[in-house]
């Protein structure tokens, strides 16, 4: 807007007499023409829009494919499935976890970093993966033999049921509830943004509808044991993503995020 004097003193203001604030200016002007600019599909020829759209995509899937939603929705049903005597405490207790831990997360997630977390929840990805594998076990072990079916669980084996679920989503809430959401907001460029976000809570919602709307029918079909494996395998497949395809954002740019897709070295 031809005040470009002007935001160069308030930028030396804030950086100091000493900072390269023409080369800042510079690239605060790129961007907003960059922002300016109306996203076409031959856009999607560029890594730097592919890969991190393929990656918000894909974030938002795995999330989902832990069957959290329909975990958390049928929290009450499982414990009652599980013959756990106090099922609604069982609920409330799994809900209050969740709440907690995200509040960890949202506290320690810019000192430890993005990717980290996902590991952790990687290594929580794969604590949920045993909790849920845990969960399908004692499933199978309670309703898998019919001489077993209507028998009250032991009270290690019961509590046993709500320690695993309490694993599952202390997993969730430090790394795939929270992070999936931060990644996606710092890894897409200024002018794909809102289609490439919009295409990411589509999958994600897509695939909570899915995966809720299926549940009672998995349970039926695989029995609540192939259910819970089935969720924990989707678990370990969320490791191995992050491991191999999620970038490290704490401390980027977005044009060394940008630079990162295409291959070449950031500012």
């Amino acid at each position: 807007q031809g005040k470009r004097r002007e935001a160069e003193q308030a930028l030396r203001f804030l950086r100091g007499p000493d900072a390269p604030v023409e080369w800042e200016c510079a690239r605060i002007e790129d961007a907003c023409d960059e922002q300016s600019a109306s996203f076409q599909m031959s856009d999607l020829k560029d890594p730097g829009v592919y890969k991190p759209l393929v990656i918000g995509v894909m974030l938002m899937l795995f999330q989902q494919m832990t069957g959290i939603n329909a975990i958390m929705f049928y929290a009450e049903n499982i414990f009652e499935r599980a013959h756990f005597k106090e099922s609604d405490l069982a609920s409330v207790i799994v809900g209050l976890i969740q709440v907690v831990f995200t509040g960890v997360a949202a506290l320690i997630m810019d000192r430890a970093g993005r990717k980290i977390l996902l590991i952790i929840s990687g290594n929580e990805g794969v604590a949920m993966a045993i909790s849920t594998t845990a969960f399908g076990v004692y499933f199978y072990l309670m309703s898998g033999l019919p001489s077993r079916a209507g028998e009250e669980p032991h009270a290690d084996l019961a509590w046993l049921a709500l320690a695993s679920m309490a694993v599952f989503i202390t997993g969730f809430a430090l790394g795939w509830g929270p992070i999936p959401w931060l990644v996606m907001s710092e890894i897409f460029p200024s002018k794909v943004r809102g289609v490439a976000s919009a295409a990411c809570v589509l999958t994600n919602w897509s695939m909570a509808f899915i995966v809720t709307k299926t549940f009672q029918d998995l349970m039926g079909l695989l029995t609540s044991a192939g259910t819970f494996w089935l969720f924990s395998s989707m678990c370990l497949l969320n490791v191995l993503f992050t491991v191999a395809f999620v970038p490290e954002t704490k401390g980027k740019t977005l044009e060394q995020i940008e630079a990162s897709f295409r291959g070449s070295s950031g500012p």
